[in-house]
């Protein structure tokens, strides 16, 4: 499997997600990527990873993927119902 690498930005997010009650750790991002619900493509050419994580709320992980490993740019919590279409 590919190195999985965090931008600065997404390793900053951990904390600003804590603040506001959302534990994510690495593994979990990692998990989303490796076995998304769905993956949709995103702006510039990278790809948004999409994985239930509880009744209410869906995580997306915006990542680059390379030959050699994949970046995460960003990702945040979203509420499941706002994207159920695409999650069906």
């Amino acid at each position: 499997m590919r190195e999985i690498v965090f931008s600065s930005h997404a390793e900053d997010k951990f904390s600003i997600l804590q603040k506001h009650g959302f534990i994510i750790t690495k593994d979990i991002i990692s998990d989303a990527v490796k076995n998304p619900d769905i993956i949709l493509p995103g702006y510039r050419n990278r790809k948004i990873a999409q994985k239930v994580i509880d009744e209410n709320h869906i995580l997306r992980v915006v990542f680059e993927d390379f030959s050699d490993k994949i970046k995460i740019i960003t990702f945040y919590p979203g509420r499941r119902k706002r994207y159920e279409d695409e999650i069906q």
